[in-house]
């Protein structure tokens, strides 16, 4: 049998009985193999799993990823308010960050540009806006769909990596601070979301119901929230 084309892979051994494959935007291609199994083996299995590893990995290439894990360099392009943000580094001996003009985002730095330091800087900014505009986004929410009667126990914005949102079976609702960097149109969505929470603690039936009710669109906006990664 053929060796699978044009699939890289790496094979992470242990104590599992079973084969299986994880395709990640990370990570890539991850076969998980039972100690022992012969390379021939996984070999034949990633070729039977090759349709689906090209067609997962073709999905990736639309993703818009938000965040740069290495850092940030001069004249990057940042997502901020669903737009294109010129990065502009300043020499300066205080680190500050602000909005400039023309869709930039200046940051003042001193002459080294550690990018792992300039990272640091812009996500405690974003974390700055975020808390702002987004508690602004929830306020207004709340009043727009007010007939539904709506009364969450309280609300705040917070790191959170792999979720946008959360509703705590006390009714406390939280956003994801990385919502700033997109559209409104996203975060209101969130927001919804989980103030159906509020009414059912759960993704039943009678949540979706719900759901579609307050928010009919909901549907096509959950797909394009989930081209972007963090």
């Amino acid at each position: 049998m053929q060796k699978p084309e044009n699939i890289k892979y790496k094979i992470n051994f242990s104590r599992r009985r079973t084969l299986s494959i994880i395709v990640s935007p990370d990570k890539g291609v991850v076969v998980k193999a039972p100690n022992r199994t012969p390379l021939k083996m996984i070999e034949r299995f990633v070729t039977e799993k090759s349709d689906w590893i090209h067609k997962t990995l073709n999905k990736f290439n639309s993703l818009v990823r938000i965040d740069n894990h290495a850092g940030y360099a001069d004249g990057d392009l940042l997502l901020l308010f669903g737009r294109e943000h010129r990065l502009k580094l300043e020499p300066s001996d205080k680190y500050c960050v602000r909005l400039g003009n023309n869709c930039t985002i200046e940051a003042a730095v001193n002459k080294d540009h550690n990018p792992l330091i300039i990272r640091s800087m812009l996500e405690s900014w974003f974390k700055y806006i975020a808390r702002n505009k987004l508690t602004i986004k929830f306020r207004e929410v709340l009043l727009n769909y007010r007939n539904f009667g709506f009364k969450p126990a309280d609300f705040t914005v917070r790191t959170m990596k792999t979720r946008w949102g959360t509703c705590s079976s006390k009714g406390k609702i939280a956003l994801s601070y990385d919502l700033v960097r997109l559209d409104d149109i996203y975060s209101e969505y969130v927001i919804l979301h989980e103030l159906c929470h509020l009414r059912h603690h759960n993704h039943s039936a009678d949540f979706y119901r719900l759901l579609s009710e307050v928010y009919p669109q909901w549907k096509v906006v959950r797909e394009e929230l989930k081209k972007y990664i963090r």
